[in-house]
């Protein structure tokens, strides 16, 4: 594990997105603050739980994608608290000596590091405690596992619908433009975000729950998510909602069961 030792302090008065989403799947590792703020979005937005799970099986078939065709490096920003199986798990499934780093700034995620380091003999799993926004630090600390030189999937999944679009504060399509930069050609960038294209009034609703708790929340329609994959070649079927792309049996029941306002895609960087 990189990063400092010293275990920051938890703050349980505000609710942090990683821990929502942890009730959404069922999880533990989550405070009354948190699951409060879960409870009032289910309320006002049926979709969330088909997004959170919708997501995750997202996540699982393209690591699989990228690690089949060869990628054996994996840097996960915005890890959030472990589920299994895990990023890692998916892809040292594939390639056992594929490399692993995640990084997160939620202490809790910190606190279950060394769940996240069991990964197999032959690869290697890391964690990095950093937040995205801190790009020299992250990419420094993260580049004592990982080798920049060679390709890298570059996984930031349900993330960047917290960070805002303003040139002053996150400036998040240039926040991700730093990161892209830094990838060698074959490398591929995997990303979902929610947007207010599918379901407008649920998300709405949601991101006025977010706000009011102080959480910051940015829905995306295509055009403004796209905007991510700018100068990538995106891999068929492109952008498209998250339950739909490359969907596997499971995923294609799931449709059944109503709307997923999560937009997805992976692309590659030649």
């Amino acid at each position: 594990m990189t990063g400092s030792d010293a275990a920051p302090r938890i703050d349980t008065s505000r609710p942090h997105p990683a821990r929502v989403y942890d009730w959404w799947l069922g999880g533990k590792d989550n405070y009354p603050v948190d699951e409060a703020l879960a409870r009032k979005i289910l309320e006002v937005d049926g979709t969330v739980l088909r997004g959170a799970r919708a997501n995750r099986r997202f996540m699982h078939r393209a690591v699989r994608t990228v690690a089949e065709a060869g990628i054996r490096q994996f840097l996960d920003i915005g890890t959030g608290i472990p589920t299994e199986p895990n990023l890692h798990q998916v892809a040292q499934s594939v390639a056992p000596e594929a490399k692993v780093v995640y990084a997160d700034n939620d202490p809790i995620v910190l606190r279950h590091a060394q769940a996240l380091l069991h990964g197999s003999a032959e690869g290697s799993t890391d964690y990095v405690h950093a937040d995205i926004r801190d790009v020299d630090t992250l990419l420094a600390q993260a580049g004592e596992s990982l080798d920049f030189t060679q390709p890298i999937a570059l996984s930031l999944v349900a993330l960047t619908h917290y960070l805002n679009d303003d040139p002053d504060g996150d400036d998040v399509h240039g926040l991700l433009k730093r990161y892209v930069d830094v990838l060698a050609p074959g490398s591929y960038v995997i990303l979902s975000q929610v947007t207010p294209d599918l379901s407008p009034e649920d998300v709405e609703k949601a991101t006025q729950h977010f706000h009011r708790s102080g959480v910051p929340f940015h829905p995306r329609p295509l055009v403004e998510f796209s905007r991510f994959f700018d100068g990538l070649e995106l891999l068929g079927p492109g952008v498209i909602p998250a339950y739909g792309w490359r969907p596997e049996a499971e995923d294609v029941a799931a449709q059944a069961e109503g709307i997923v306002p999560v937009y997805a895609g992976v692309a590659r960087k030649l």
